[in-house]
């Protein structure tokens, strides 16, 4: 009697984007859309007659039985989960977050129960994302505040600060910014930070005293920018608890001038770190702001294009979170990398390789990357070319400079790869026709967060070249170049073909 109706209902179903999967009371399969049959691997008609735990990954299968049986009694509409996780079972094998709801309904006195179920994969890799984020904030040894720049309260503040002050979160967001600071009012407060608010600084730097809520009171050197959240603007600091500094000072104060000078050089290294924390959390506002706000824009459009030929609308919006989220994977990656450098903690593997296979991983990946028109030259005759060196090293460089050539470019350039062997190295150039570096910006081109004049607006951390060069440097090579502006660039790596 069901079958009757499913003509109808396919034409219905089939138009919906979510997947909706129909079973009877001993969990067999009368019914599918194409959603489903997409997300599970299936063709059309193939699960009709199948049990319903081929869906299901196998270590959950045991239990499954009991929850069905569970929700057939009650008969109630609702989502399943109750807080777990859920997943589905692809047909090639592997499994995939998803979120189901749960719908009986009967015909002709028989029940069924219909699941409308949503792959929920980049859902999570976007909350992945957002949770490495929010770590990175809460596990800082600084204080850092975000408040809002009209009423000046608190709307995030981290572990370090809350623990220092006293308060919790809940306690500080009631609060505002002089509530800890006895040294300034508002008033005082909005004159100091007027050459923020109309953009005659990016930034200041003061010292002032904190008050915690045990009414002691601790000196802080503050970092303070003006940035945007959502459509709100904030101020955004970066506190250091400068106690130890105070008591330092004042005991170097009491010595020869020797010791004057040791203070001064140690508070300007302070200083510097500062301002390079204070560049990092800019960086991380604005490099993952941007496609943050661009994934969860298309997220939310994603459950607008409901209508089957909308399709290519979605398939549009998946590709710019699927962009976005390797571009995030990227800086995070070149972050780690940048933390292993520091602590000294990178473990080079030396193997054998073809170079002609490296090469191909690289402008596979750099393919993608590619604007209208522009092409990568393959360099000649490699096939016979091995090295024992770092693979993946070697790579992470290669891709970075031409990853740079590409981004550098303009539309309907040629991006060119060459490659040389003698008995002792290995030489690759990489050149473009591109915007070129400026020759006042090049003796700074390597150093690390630094960016030529003529690309900061385009996206990019300043930290890529430096990671690079510190890398072959360790493995006995070199990175140069030769640049002129608005003609273009060449960068040269070359790499003992051997690692000592």
């Amino acid at each position: 009697m069901f079958k009757n109706s499913r003509d109808i209902f396919q034409i219905l179903s089939d138009a919906v984007s979510e997947g909706i999967v129909i079973v009877d009371a001993d969990q067999n399969i009368v019914s599918t859309n194409i959603s489903a049959d997409t997300m599970f691997g299936y063709n059309k008609n193939e699960l009709l007659g199948k049990r319903l735990h081929v869906l299901i990954p196998k270590k959950y299968q045991s239990n499954h039985g009991s929850y069905f049986k569970t929700f057939y009694d009650n008969s109630e509409k609702r989502k399943t989960g109750h807080g777990r996780d859920l997943f589905g079972w692809h047909k090639n094998g592997h499994q995939f977050p998803i979120e189901v709801g749960l719908n009986p309904f009967t015909i002709f006195d028989k029940t069924y129960v219909m699941a409308l179920i949503i792959d929920i994969s980049d859902r999570k890799k976007a909350e992945q994302e957002r949770n490495y984020l929010s770590k990175i904030f809460d596990d800082s040894l600084n204080e850092i505040y975000v408040f809002d720049s009209v009423s000046l309260k608190f709307i995030n503040v981290n572990f370090g600060a809350q623990k220092n002050l006293g308060y919790s979160l809940g306690e500080l967001k009631e609060m505002s910014l002089v509530d800890i600071k006895p040294e300034f009012s508002e008033k005082k407060f909005r004159k100091l930070t007027e050459p923020l608010v109309k953009n005659i600084k990016d930034k200041i730097e003061f010292e002032t005293i904190h008050k915690r809520k045990d009414g002691t009171t601790y000196p802080v050197y503050v970092n303070l920018e003006l940035s945007v959240l959502g459509e709100n603007k904030v101020f955004v600091a970066i506190i250091l608890d400068i106690t130890e500094q105070r008591n330092y000072t004042q005991k170097l104060e009491k010595t020869v001038a020797l010791r004057t000078k040791q203070l001064k050089i140690a508070l300007e290294q302070e200083k510097n770190l500062n301002e390079l924390k204070t560049k990092f959390l800019s960086l991380v506002s604005h490099e993952f702001k941007t496609p943050l706000s661009t994934i969860l824009t298309s997220t939310i459009l994603l459950s607008k294009y409901t209508l089957q030929e909308q399709q290519d609308k979605r398939e549009k919006h998946i590709q710019t979170i699927t962009d976005k989220v390797y571009y995030l994977n990227n800086i995070l990656d070149d972050f780690l990398s940048l933390e292993k450098l520091e602590t000294g903690k990178v473990n080079y593997k030396f193997t054998t390789f073809r170079l002609s296979k490296l090469i191909d991983e690289v402008v596979y990946n750099a393919n993608m990357l590619l604007k209208e028109g522009q092409q990568i030259k393959y360099p000649e005759n490699i096939e016979d070319i091995s090295l024992v060196q770092d693979e993946k090293t070697i790579g992470l460089a290669l891709s970075n400079l031409v990853h740079n050539a590409i981004k550098y470019s303009s539309e309907n350039t040629i991006v060119n790869i060459s490659v040389k062997q003698d008995k002792s190295k290995t030489t690759f150039e990489i050149s473009d026709s591109g915007i070129g570096i400026p020759e006042k910006d090049q003796k700074n081109i390597f150093h690390r967060y630094f960016r030529a004049q003529n690309v900061l607006i385009t996206q990019g951390t300043g930290i890529g070249l430096n990671i690079a060069k510190s890398h072959i440097e360790n493995l006995g090579g070199t990175i140069t170049f030769k640049s002129q502006e608005n003609k273009g660039s060449t960068f040269i790596l070359t790499i003992p073909n051997k690692a000592s």
